[in-house]
Parts: structure tokens; sequence; C-alpha cells
């Protein structure tokens, strides 16, 4: 592998030479990682990926919604209790009583 030596500017500051950013795909705004080493730093292109923050509200949809049969509603319900949500000011599906499978199949 070839070195390309850059210099530190203000603040830490880093300029990663064209030659390399062009090979690594890295493009101005691209997110990269820096970690300690033992022998120096390595820095390497990195991926981000957006995380989505619900709503307590949106929390007890999910898990209203999500429940499989009557007793697994009751605890759901129990949970958005737990997450300080009133259950009934949420829009969704109750489940109905699980169906009994047929015997001899």
């Amino acid at each position: 592998m070839e070195a390309l030596a850059s210099k530190v500017g203000r603040r830490g500051a880093v300029v990663l030479p064209a030659k390399l950013r062009r090979r690594l795909g890295i493009e101005e705004g691209s997110f990269v990682v820096a970690e300690a080493r033992e022998d120096g730093i390595l820095i390497r292109p990195a991926t981000v990926l957006p995380v989505e923050v619900y709503t307590p509200e949106r929390r007890a949809e999910f898990l209203l919604n999500n429940a499989v049969d009557i007793e697994d509603y009751q605890r759901a319900r129990a949970e958005v209790k737990r997450i300080g949500v009133d259950p009934d000011r949420i829009k969704h599906h109750r489940p109905g009583p699980a169906k009994a499978g047929k015997a001899g199949r």
C-alpha cells in the first residue's frame, strides 16, 4: 500500500489525499470512523443509518396492534399503561378469541 502524507490543521482537521478519497469513495459530507490502533490511527469509511425515535403513543400503537391473542393484548395494554399512555385513546385493532385447532389432523 502506498503511504500518502497529510498535514493536521486547526481543530485537528486532516485532509485526506484526493487519490485515497476517490479510491475509497469518500466524498464531501461522507462519514468516516477514526480508530486508535497500537501503531497509529485507522481512518475508514463509515455507514450511518438514521434512527427513528418513536413517541410513547406510536410505541403504544405498535404494542396494541401486534398482539396475537387476548392474553398478549392484555399484556400489551398493561405495558402501554406502564409507559404512561391510555390504551383506549390509541386507535388499534383488538384481537378476537383464539381459535381452537381441529383434533385428528
